[in-house]
């Protein structure tokens, strides 16, 4: 394989590096919280949407670039590299998975009415799949929705439903033939937040942020046009927006910086006149074996992106990154709290908290990666059944 750039994309990553060199705010970098950099995220915001990069894969005619896979790929290597906010960050979920899924299967009509929200940032998005007894059998689902006249009645409940509290809609799936096999009587469907009977509570994470919410759904009315797709095949899109969602191909340069990043200050920490390297050979070998699994990372990553390139939809590969990737956030993490010692436990808020007290948060929050998008069991069981050919009992 060759790993080197053409001359076509070498000279496009320059045109992102220096864009991004010149144009992304100093606050906004190396994981600055937006939400106290509102004024300069905005005005990021802003910047991207005139070149079309908040949405890079979507069509032009939708305030997309209308990027190849390799472009795609490029841009957000480099965006990763220079330590810039990320295609998530900037247009949430909205923008990475639900907008693309709505381009893919919605009318005309709905492309017309969210697409343009969605792009502007003006319209947050949720989406409502997870329930409190369905989660990794997410087919197992119980919300229901009953088709009333022009209208469809909702009820049921929603978990683990991030930034459900600042979202104008949510993108859900509910049951609508209760007698159809569990996969085959399931529908997606667009939810005004605001609708009445709907509401929402927070659920507070281990690092203390309110990031997921409950959303139980009483006698909601909503207009049947609000149906994406066609009735009873909701769990068939939902598969493309989990692919989508898995196909993440950033991560693994932000997982290679982290290890740099304490590879320099094992080198840098000094305690008796000795680094943290000299003194602890065990140390040194579990951050040369996180360094390698970074590359691991990395190399999964291309083989998506060359599926991708070829036309082809990665699935259980997605599935075998995803489990890979995820995983190794926990190991990274738990090889910086062992070289921070007490001190990494202390967060950004503390004038002693080495590297702005990032491993604290990322520790506990990387509990949350390997059950969020499917937990490990799941994406175990996809690579076993579709990318083995293993039997499923």
């Amino acid at each position: 394989m060759d790993f080197r750039l053409t001359p076509e994309e070498e000279t496009f990553r320059q045109e992102v590096h220096d864009f991004l060199e010149k144009e992304c705010p100093e606050s906004l970098l190396n994981g600055g919280n937006f939400f106290s950099n509102a004024g300069d995220y905005v005005a990021w915001r802003r910047k991207l949407a005139g070149k079309g990069w908040i949405a890079p894969a979507w069509p032009k005619e939708y305030g997309g670039a209308a990027m190849t896979p390799m472009q795609q790929f490029v841009y957000n290597m480099e965006t990763a590299r220079m330590r810039a906010p990320s295609t998530i960050y900037i247009g949430g979920l909205g923008v990475a998975v639900l907008g693309p899924t709505i381009l893919v299967y919605g009318t005309d009509e709905q492309k017309q009415e969210y697409i343009p929200g969605i792009l502007s940032g003006e319209e947050m998005w949720c989406q409502g799949f997870s329930e409190p007894e369905s989660g990794s059998d997410l087919a197992s689902l119980q919300t229901k929705a009953v088709r009333d006249g022009d209208d469809y009645v909702i009820n049921g409940q929603k978990i683990w439903t991030t930034v459900a509290h600042m979202s104008k809609y949510m993108l859900m799936l509910a049951r609508t033939d209760p007698d159809a096999p569990k996969h085959k009587g399931i529908s997606y469907f667009i939810i005004p937040m605001d609708a009445p009977g709907v509401t929402v509570r927070p659920l507070i994470n281990m690092t203390g942020g309110h990031e997921f919410n409950e959303v139980f759904f009483e006698d909601v009315r909503i207009p049947a046009k609000n149906l994406l797709g066609e009735e009873n095949q909701g769990w068939y899109m939902a598969v493309t927006t989990l692919d989508i969602e898995r196909s993440n191909i950033g991560s693994a340069v932000g997982q290679n910086q982290a290890v740099e990043d304490l590879i320099a200050f094992a080198k840098e920490h000094k305690e008796n006149g000795q680094s943290a390297l000299s003194t602890n050979p065990g140390l040194r070998t579990e951050l040369t074996e996180r360094l390698i699994e970074s590359e691991c990372s990395m190399m999964l990553s291309y083989r998506l992106i060359t599926m991708q390139n070829r036309g082809l939809i990665p699935n259980y590969e997605a599935s075998a990154t995803k489990l890979y990737s995820m995983e190794l956030n926990q190991r990274i993490a738990n090889t910086g709290i062992k070289l921070l010692g007490l001190y990494g436990q202390l967060s950004g808020g503390s004038k002693w908290a080495p590297l702005k007290g990032r491993l604290q948060h990322q520790y506990l929050r990387s509990v949350a990666n390997t059950i969020e998008g499917g937990t490990s069991e799941i994406q175990r069981n996809i690579v076993a059944t579709r990318g083995l050919d293993l039997p499923r009992e």
